[in-house]
Formats: structure tokens, C-alpha cells, sequence
């Protein structure tokens, strides 16, 4: 059964309503904010384009909607809880919506003073993954820790302590570039 079209507004009030409704449950980017307001109005038209960035402003003057905050959020939950390195929420955060400045600034702060090699260490004991027996099992940690957005120079540190042979590492190496 496909979900019904969300209805038309044409009524600040109306819009404003469901905004800050989205915005309860959970924080959203500018852009997210957007893609989600533009179905309800009618886009097409300069009328509805101006009412959903009247709509913005609004939240963004209450305090509401702040992409600022959103990233620092953000990383810092992704550091901590995920346990992602400085890429992964890079990445995550661009697709997000959030301006370039804005995420330098939030990972700046949010990776300040945190060692990637204990952060990576950190993943893989959250993630259970143990010593790699041959060069397949070692492959896909790399993998993993690639797109969870840690730094090759880390992930070859980490290898090399647990003693990966030196032949698997070159063939890695030629993979990760």
C-alpha cells in the first residue's frame, strides 16, 4: 500500500506547526528541513518557495533550527557512541546538508583531543572484531574501518601490532588508494 501524498498548505501557521512537530522529534539540518517542508507546499510557485523560507527564518530566529549546533551534536554523539572516525561524519554530515565551514568547526572541536588509534580500537571491541586469522579476514577489517572513516596510516598501526604479514599489507595498500 503506497503512502497518501501529504497534504497541500498554503498557511504559514499550518506549516510552521508541522515544522516544529518534525523538529520534535529529533534535530534536523536546514536542508533536511527543506526537503521535508516542500512536498506540503506548492514548490513550484514563488509563493510556496517564500513560505517555507519564511517558515525557516522563524525557527532559525527562535533558536529552532541551528546547523551550527546540529554538527557539533552530531559528531561529538558519532565519536562517542559510534565510535566513527573524523571522515565517516564528515561525509555524513555533507550529505546531511550542513556547509563546509560548519562541519570544519564541529569536527575540529568534536576530534580535539582524541587519539584515532584508540578511537579504532575502540570500534573494533564495539564491533567485536578480533585478530585477523588470514588475509580475507584481514581485508575486511580494513574495509570496515575504511568506511567507518578512519585514516589508512591508523588502520596499517593497528595491523601491523597485530602482527598482519607484510605481503598482505602491500596488497592493501595498493587497494586503499
Amino acid at each position: 500500500m503506497p503512502f497518501p501524498r501529504p497534504r497541500k498548505t498554503d498557511s504559514e501557521n499550518e506549516l510552521y506547526e508541522y515544522a516544529v512537530g518534525a523538529l520534535s522529534r529529533r534535530m534536523r539540518t536546514v536542508a533536511e528541513l527543506k526537503r521535508l517542508l516542500r512536498p506540503r507546499v506548492d514548490s513550484e510557485t514563488e509563493y510556496g518557495q517564500t513560505l517555507v523560507e519564511l517558515v525557516i527564518r522563524k525557527l532559525k530566529d527562535q533558536g529552532y533550527l541551528n546547523d551550527a549546533r546540529y554538527a557539533a551534536a552530531y559528531s561529538s554523539l558519532r565519536r562517542d557512541n559510534e565510535k566513527f572516525g573524523r571522515r565517516r561524519v564528515i561525509t555524513d554530515l555533507k550529505v546531511k546538508g550542513v556547509h563546509g565551514e560548519i562541519i570544519e568547526k564541529a569536527i575540529a572541536d568534536a576530534y580535539e583531543n582524541v587519539n584515532e588509534e584508540q578511537l579504532a580500537r575502540n570500534y573494533l571491541r564495539r564491533k567485536r572484531l578480533v585478530k585477523p586469522k588470514d588475509q580475507k579476514q584481514t581485508a575486511r577489517i580494513f574495509r570496515q574501518l575504511m568506511r567507518a572513516g578512519f585514516s589508512s596510516k591508523t588502520i596499517f598501526t593497528l595491523l601491523k601490532k597485530w602482527d598482519v604479514g607484510d605481503e598482505t599489507l602491500t596488497a592493501l595498500e595498493e587497494e586503499g588508494e
